[in-house]
């Protein structure tokens, strides 16, 4: 009988494999060895669905306090200024690193030869007042991640553990002996890990872990997330003790595909930069009666909008026309998504895209400082899974993929000038994870179906415009349903399903939790009860800690 490995050692524990664990896996490797887990395939992440592009001030025309002004505006006064001047001013250098993975942006020139700042084809999207976004045809995410894969793949210092789902943070509690009080519960040494191709769960340890698993989009039912974005991150971090900000900003992208299954697929933002017309199913425009950009306005001034179309007329979508712009061009600037539409049966070219919004990014996530940390010792979080201040109350269009990169390698370079610390020693002993219980299939027969009920209710009750009533409902519902679903984890051996449905319900509830805190609109948190801003007392970031760690809620 072969002996199975108890402990996986590492100097670096990365979970997640989009732009930001992958970029600071790379910049690790230099000094320690790393694990990279993901719980799909390798390529599985949102960096790999991120159509528009990373906004970088590279024109001479642009400026740093022009992109920091556009960040800041859109953020809706709550961003943190210092946050947004480090990552923004950041920019230039990334392109350059990414350039020197063998990145190829889009460029102007159409002969040969090294490209210089003055040749990207630089796009612009809704509220950025130049253009600055840099892309890859429209598959910048997909480019991206293959170049980063690929340095990981053959870097001999990472380490890519594919199918294997974090269950939960290693602290104090669970060494052995166990820590009872004072600074020592307040430290992470690592994560118990479901290998789902074994079925056994493994413990990893490390002396410093990175949380990096990208947001919650599948807590909604209509969401440009791929079915792995279950905010694992984000749950694990708040059962942890860790503070978690701003769940209320959630934002919804205005235009997805719209298909009666449900199936859908992003439409990027560039389209309507490049001049696609929001209409009607009857062929009106209707943007003008919503802000002077007209489709060019902030994300959530759009979402709105079609959302309030929708219910005007009884409609399921609206309609995004680009047939005025020919085939040619479509074809060459937005070909993934043109080869998309197709396989739905519809040519751009000859006929507007049926459109409908969804569930796209979290503006909230993980507390951490400027430098990635979080309040619990060797735990850092970046990307979608953490807040940083960067987005505020509603996300500049392309900054995503700048924040991760910029905030993955931040952390980097504050772990590099002070690895290892002088009390670094060796991994302690960690309990043994028992799985002793048969599992409930009847019992989970019974609860098996709670996913699509959270999915309806985020999107029915805590979507694109919100009351009290409504999401008091959905808080009571909520409440019960993660009742449920904890009782059944407890009482049951470790399943992956089980544990992303567990993580989804954490995620909900925290939605729910801090938009009922937040008695105003701002950004992309709006409610009817509340229509305008109220700066004299909402002018803050919303926190959510655990502190009773006898239960969750």
């Amino acid at each position: 009988m072969v002996r199975q490995k108890r402990y996986y050692n590492y100097d670096f524990l990365v979970i997640g494999s989009g732009i930001a664990g992958l970029s600071l896996a790379l910049e690790l490797s230099e000094i320690g060895k790393v694990a990279v887990l993901t719980k799909k395939r390798d390529s599985d992440s949102n960096t790999n669905y991120a159509q528009g592009g990373i906004a970088a001030v590279t024109a001479e025309t642009d400026s740093f306090e022009s992109h920091i002004d556009d960040t800041l505006r859109v953020g809706c006064g709550i961003c943190k200024r210092q946050v947004v001047e480090r990552i923004v001013r950041s920019g230039p250098e990334n392109i350059q690193w990414l350039s020197r993975l063998g990145v190829d942006f889009s460029s102007k020139k159409t002969s040969p030869g090294d490209k210089g700042a003055e040749d990207f084809d630089l796009g612009k999207e809704g509220g950025h007042s130049q253009n600055r976004v840099l892309h890859v045809a429209d598959y910048t995410g997909r480019a991206i991640e293959h170049r980063l894969l690929r340095a990981s793949r053959e870097n001999d210092n990472i380490d890519i553990y594919e199918n294997h789902i974090a269950i939960d943070l290693l602290l104090g509690i669970h060494i052995i002996p166990p820590a009872t009080r004072g600074r020592d519960i307040r430290i992470c040494y690592g994560a118990y890990i479901l290998d789902t191709d074994e079925g056994r769960v493994k413990t990893f340890r490390a002396h410093r872990i990175i949380l990096a698993t990208g947001g919650a989009g599948r807590a909604y039912y209509h969401t440009t997330n791929p079915s792995i974005a279950t905010g694992d991150g984000m749950a694990m971090a708040y059962r942890a003790g860790t503070p978690i900000l701003n769940m209320e900003f959630v934002q919804f992208h205005p235009t997805s595909l719209y298909t009666p299954s449900g199936d859908t697929f992003l439409i990027s933002e560039t389209v309507r930069g490049e001049g696609g017309r929001l209409k009607t199913v009857d062929g009106r425009r209707f943007m003008e009666d919503y802000h002077k950009d007209m489709e060019l306005a902030p994300r959530d001034v759009v979402a709105r909008a079609i959302d309030a179309e929708m219910k005007k007329t009884g409609d399921s979508y609206v309609l995004l026309d680009v047939t005025h712009l020919g085939g040619q061009f479509l074809q060459s600037r937005f070909p993934n998504i043109y080869r998309n539409c197709l396989k739905f049966g519809i040519d751009i070219a000859e006929n507007p895209i049926p459109v409908v919004p969804a569930a796209h990014y979290f503006c909230g996530g993980v507390g951490v400082d400027v430098k990635g940390q979080t309040v619990i010792k060797n735990l850092y979080a970046c990307g979608e899974t953490s807040s940083t201040g960067m987005h505020g109350a509603n996300r500049l269009a392309s900054n995503s993929l700048l924040e991760a990169l910029s905030t993955a390698r931040l952390i980097a370079a504050e772990i590099k000038e002070n690895f290892p610390r002088k009390d670094e020693g060796k991994h302690p002993r960690i309990r043994k994870w028992i799985d002793e219980e048969v599992f409930d299939h009847q019992e989970w027969g019974m609860i098996s179906h709670d996913e699509n009920t959270i999915r309806r209710l985020m999107s029915d009750y805590v979507g694109i415009v919100r009351s009290d009533k409504r999401l008091n409902r959905a808080l009571e519902r909520m409440q019960i349903l993660a009742r449920d679903i904890e009782e059944f984890y407890q009482n049951n051996p470790v399943r992956a399903d089980v544990i992303e449905l567990r993580n989804l319900a954490t995620v909900a509830m925290l939605v729910i939790q801090s938009a009922l805190e937040r008695k105003e609109s701002r950004g992309l948190h709006y409610t009817t009860d509340y229509p305008e801003t109220d700066d004299k007392k909402f002018k803050h970031h919303t926190e959510i800690r655990r502190t009773d760690f006898t239960k969750l809620w």
